[in-house]
């Protein structure tokens, strides 16, 4: 891989960083992690206490990325 091809994927990942960034304030650390396992290629399960940003953190790097959203709720 060339170093204009690793400068283009470092600016993609840093507006796809910023946009959700600007949504889930102070979550950064959160943020790098869901980097790290869609970088490796690995499965993202999100949980948490009701409330805590679990969907809209979701909704926010599916719009960035231009993916589909969908929610599954396992509420016994």
């Amino acid at each position: 891989m060339d170093s204009t091809k690793v400068l283009a994927a470092k600016e993609t990942v840093s507006k796809i960083r910023e946009n959700i960034e600007r949504v889930m304030k102070g979550q950064s650390a959160g943020i790098r992690k869901m980097f790290a396992v869609l970088a490796s290629g690995g499965h993202v399960l999100l949980e948490d206490f009701p409330g805590t940003g679990k969907t809209t953190f979701a909704k926010a790097l599916a719009l960035s990325i231009g993916a589909e959203f969908k929610r599954i709720q396992f509420t016994p």
